[in-house]
């Protein structure tokens, strides 16, 4: 008979997976779409723990939709193939040269490497763009800035066969315009037309900040849609925060149970905000 001394790392292990139990209960059935973007994608190893993390909510019975961005990663092969870009109030121009790197690294690159890291963690990964399916219609968000879409059809089925079949989607922010062109779609807004879409029990941002901060930099864990009309007013919400902070609103005026915008840099960020009491980032509701 052989005996081993108590770890006190494997009885908070233990103690941490009891204590999950009712939020695991709580979100069973549940869909949750998180999008994904900045230090998550930038290593390997933030990628893979991610990537636990996601399969982990599928095996304990959460729906997880994963959309991604690949702002970096645009970049730096327009730069390496020397093509120009226009930029019109401080927006990208997106022409036909532009949409066709644009599709190459969201639909090739990275889609196909957020897959392959869930998949290699033993989930049911499967890559899809807003054009399969016919997922995402748009329509032109401002002429003046070219293939730029907005959201104004989600057509869900397809994400529900997958939900069927234990699999989980990962998404482009790609859709469908006009004359059946390829439209690029902000990340952020793409999940938020998704999670709407789908009523979702929650829409997770993760970004590289903590989440949405008051006038003296602390990070408020709650709030309501109504007092970030007054931060975004008074200019305590300001630059990238903006379209984060009104794609959570919309969401929920689109039937998104609550929104969370979080640091996507803390280890694991997604089961901190699910399945502790600690939760992460500012709730949305």
């Amino acid at each position: 008979m052989r005996t081993q001394d108590m770890d006190l790392d494997w009885t908070a292990t233990a103690k941490t997976l009891s204590q999950a139990l009712p939020y695991m209960q709580r979100y069973a059935g549940a869909t949750v779409v998180i999008k994904l973007g900045g230090h998550a994608m930038g290593s390997d190893e933030a990628m893979a723990e991610f990537a636990r993390d996601v399969v982990l909510m599928r095996q304990v019975g959460v729906n997880p939709v994963i959309v991604h961005g690949g702002g970096p990663m645009i970049n730096a092969l327009l730069d390496k193939l020397d093509i120009q870009s226009e930029f019109v109030n401080g927006k990208r121009v997106t022409d036909q040269d532009t949409m066709d790197v644009v599709e190459m690294v969201l639909s090739g690159q990275v889609n196909n490497r957020l897959v392959q890291a869930i998949n290699t963690q033993g989930g049911k990964a499967v890559g899809l763009s807003g054009k399969d399916a016919n997922l995402i219609t748009c329509d032109i968000a401002d002429p003046a800035l070219g293939l730029v879409g907005t959201p104004s059809k989600v057509e869900t089925t397809i994400l529900s066969d997958l939900f069927a079949a234990g699999a989980i989607p990962v998404i482009a922010p790609l859709g469908v315009g006009p004359y059946g062109k390829t439209m690029n779609i902000n990340g952020d807004t793409a999940a938020g037309a998704i999670a709407g879409a789908l009523k979702a029990d929650r829409l997770l941002l993760l970004t590289d900040v903590e989440g949405v901060k008051d006038k003296d930099g602390a990070v408020l864990t709650e709030i309501n849609a109504l007092k970030i009309s007054d931060l975004i007013a008074d200019g305590t919400i300001a630059g990238g925060m903006i379209p984060k902070t009104e794609t959570a609103t919309k969401a929920i005026k689109e039937g998104v149970r609550a929104v969370v915008i979080l640091d996507g840099r803390a280890p694991n960020a997604c089961l901190l905000e699910l399945f502790t009491d600690h939760g992460a980032g500012s709730l949305i509701r």
